[in-house]
């Protein structure tokens, strides 16, 4: 996943304000007591949520299980002299050498996970990352956008350097979404190669990632609507989900 378009990611995503998730994000972690200290965002990508957390005071650790997106994300941060680190690894089996204050996982990242088996090992690997007391917070595409917005779409867009065709196909059997993209990519001159990619997302209802987060040990579970403090429902495109690690016993 990802490997193909790491390079032109960042351009495909010039359209996100990450200063403006960040500071949403920023404002999330501090209703959860949690204003600076040690932050670990998994699905990190090129960074582009990592590096303004990071400007904010959070000491941030990348993860992601593309080589080829950290190693954009660790070129970002050399360009601009910053020292995070990046590091290759399955957000399903997170292991990080000292606990955190939170776990992050943002842009859709728990979408990419398919299955209450990989759901639930993900959240019980953040409870392990996570000092008693800390925060989980994620989001996800809802269902309704999985279903109803993005459901047989086909997207199309012609840049100066880069052409892409974008069609969604929805499976409701599976609850998930398979996404199949085409890319051509201009090199030297008028010439340009072709990169395909093919993802699928899982429309995770809210009553099953809150089961699977008591069953993991975070309490206080909240969902939060499309980048406000809202509380959410069903028409939402977008949920934040934050939950407290339970303390310890």
């Amino acid at each position: 996943m990802y490997q193909g378009f790491a390079e032109v990611y960042d351009e495909l995503m010039n359209d996100v304000d990450y200063e403006r998730w960040a500071e949403y994000y920023a404002r999330l972690l501090s209703i959860y007591g949690i204003h600076d200290g040690k932050i670990c965002e998994c699905a990190c990508g090129t960074g582009g949520l990592t590096l303004p957390l990071h400007r904010m005071g959070f000491q941030m650790t990348g993860v992601d299980l593309s080589r080829e997106m950290l190693w954009q994300a660790a070129q970002k941060a050399r360009k601009q002299g910053i020292a995070i680190p990046f590091v290759q690894q399955d957000m399903k089996a997170l292991n990080l050498h000292r606990p955190v204050d939170a776990v992050l996982a943002t842009c859709d990242g728990v979408n990419y996970l398919l299955t209450e088996e990989d759901l639930l090992s993900f959240f019980r690997a953040a409870a392990r990352a996570v000092r008693p007391g800390g925060a989980l917070v994620f989001d996800v595409s809802t269902p309704y956008k999985l279903k109803e917005i993005l459901c047989r779409e086909l997207m199309w867009e012609d840049r100066d350097n880069l052409t892409y065709l974008w069609m969604n196909t929805w499976h409701e059997k599976s609850r998930t979404v398979d996404l199949d993209l085409c890319f051509f990519l201009r090199d030297q001159g008028d010439k340009y190669h072709r990169m395909e990619e093919h993802q699928t997302q899982r429309a995770w209802d809210a009553q099953t990632m809150k089961t699977l987060l008591w069953k993991a040990g975070f309490r206080a579970v909240s969902f939060y609507a499309n980048m406000t403090l809202n509380m959410a429902d069903e028409k939402n495109q977008r949920w934040h989900v934050a939950a407290t690690r339970a303390e310890e016993e």
